[in-house]
């Protein structure tokens, strides 16, 4: 029997967000930084944030962007774990409410499918192109119809509100550096910085 392994990537994968990491590197961190606090404050609704940070990376190269991804503050161990899933002949999907043209490079490191907001640099953004916490459940379930699997086959991994719709459909889930808001919602928590150790709790949640 096979499984689905589903991962956020911001604050879980990715000690950061994509968003800060890729101004980082372009030089517009100061500014997305302050975007990124005023959108956790509440200051700016998730359409604001976005019309507020796609013009910094209006002139990103897909080679830039791929030196961002590269250059990333990413957790230890996300290459390795991937490959273990696929060596198992398991399922990886990685679901986040960043930009899809960012997440979508994890499939370079084993991610069988990719889900991210459908935003770009120069195509104004709409509230439907914005992945949300009920499009995270929604996706996870169409993964699992369509590879014939039940809840119990799948293991979610996250860190914040984001992932609290999720964790709260399934029984098998990591919180790795949990916020407040999730942590109650998890079936085990890791601290740390390296996945493979998550993983291995993810792993133990599974009857063998």
């Amino acid at each position: 029997m096979t499984r689905l392994h589903v991962f956020d990537m911001d604050g879980t994968l990715l000690r950061g967000a994509a968003t800060v990491e890729l101004s980082r590197h372009l030089g517009t961190f100061e500014v997305a930084d302050a975007v990124e606090r005023a959108w956790n404050a509440g200051q700016l609704t998730d359409l604001q944030f976005w019309e507020s940070v796609l013009p910094l990376w209006m002139d990103a190269s897909d080679a830039e962007i791929d030196a961002a991804f590269a250059a990333a503050a990413w957790i230890e161990g996300v290459p390795e774990v991937f490959a273990d899933i696929r060596a198992r002949g398991e399922h990886i999907a990685v679901i986040s409410q960043s930009p899809h043209f960012f997440v979508r490079r994890l499939e370079g490191w084993g991610a069988h499918r990719t889900f991210g907001s459908d935003v770009a640099p120069g195509r104004p953004p709409t509230t439907d192109s914005l992945l949300t916490l009920q499009d995270k459940v929604d996706i996870t379930l169409g993964l699992l119809a369509d590879l014939g699997l039940s809840e119990d086959d799948c293991t979610a991994y996250g860190d914040s509100r984001s992932d609290v719709l999720l964790f709260e459909r399934l029984t098998r889930t990591v919180g790795i550096n949990p916020t407040d808001v999730l942590r109650d919602r998890c079936a085990v928590v890791y601290e740390g910085l390296d996945l493979r150790a998550a993983y291995a709790l993810g792993r133990d949640l599974v009857p063998s």
